[in-house]
């Protein structure tokens, strides 16, 4: 496991001095964005039309696959799995971002955070939580000596922004789940933190609120889970603090005692 997580702590250092880049290059009108991307998409269908009148390989490239198969993301290392999440089109979000949002952090930490969907700092920068709700998760994780260069690992739920930063759609999260299944399973924390209604009820597979979902353990394939409100809505709603800080002591409280 330790050797593991150092080939993924290295290849996370290396995405980081390379840059996390998107499908896209950077500083092109809206209209041009909408013409290349378009056009990027109709050469995926031709490669893909003329791929499947061809006779079907035995090597091992015969599972290409532009749309990416949950089945080939379910057997991706991390490498491939951070690959295919850059080139991803599986849904509409592919259309409208400035980048893929893959995650920040250490994938050796111990404690894996979960949030929602990338905002425009983070669609404009490539790493989830920049920005003031950002400040307030590093703090929120200072406060019980963790940090996200040493100790835990972060990503969202979607990988795209949605536009004008509003709720992820149902089609969108069943698009992204496979990458987030499986860059759970590639990073192995010991406690997953959900942060946020929709990875709260994602990971523990409820429709209840958050305020119902909150101060209890739950569990993730096998991973305990503690949910609790998103940085964004304590900044909102300072009168949660409270509550946040109470589901810091129980992520504490299971820590301690791995």
């Amino acid at each position: 496991m330790s050797g593991r997580r150092t080939r993924l702590a290295a290849y996370l250092d290396q995405r980081r001095r390379m840059g996390e880049p998107g499908i896209v290059p950077g500083g092109l009108a809206p209209g041009e964005l909408l013409k290349l991307i378009g056009e990027r998409v109709e050469a995926e269908k031709s490669v893909a039309a003329e791929k499947r009148a061809r006779p079907r390989s035995t090597g091992p490239k015969a599972e290409a696959d532009p749309k990416l198969s949950a089945s080939r993301i379910a057997n991706a290392d991390y490498e491939d799995l951070h690959n295919a999440a850059m080139a991803c089109t599986r849904c509409r979000l592919a259309e409208g971002r400035k980048t893929v949002v893959f995650s920040d952090g250490n994938p050796a930490g111990r404690l894996m955070v979960v949030g929602e969907a990338p905002g425009a700092h983070e669609d404009a920068s490539g790493l989830p939580f920049v920005g003031q709700a950002g400040k307030l998760l590093d703090l929120m994780l200072a406060s019980v000596a963790l940090s996200r260069k040493d100790s835990v690992y972060i990503c969202n739920v979607l990988k795209c922004r949605p536009p004008g930063n509003r709720n992820p759609m149902p089609d969108e999260i069943e698009a992204c789940a496979p990458l987030l299944k499986r860059q759970i399973e590639l990073v192995a924390p010991e406690v997953l933190l959900a942060v946020g209604s929709f990875a709260a009820q994602w990971l523990t597979g409820s429709t209840k609120a958050l305020g119902r979902l909150r101060g209890e353990v739950y569990s993730y394939q096998g991973v305990p889970l503690v949910v609790t409100y998103h940085p964004a809505a304590l900044l909102r709603n300072p009168g949660w603090s409270r509550l946040a800080w109470e589901d810091l002591q129980l992520l504490c409280r299971i820590m301690d005692s791995k």
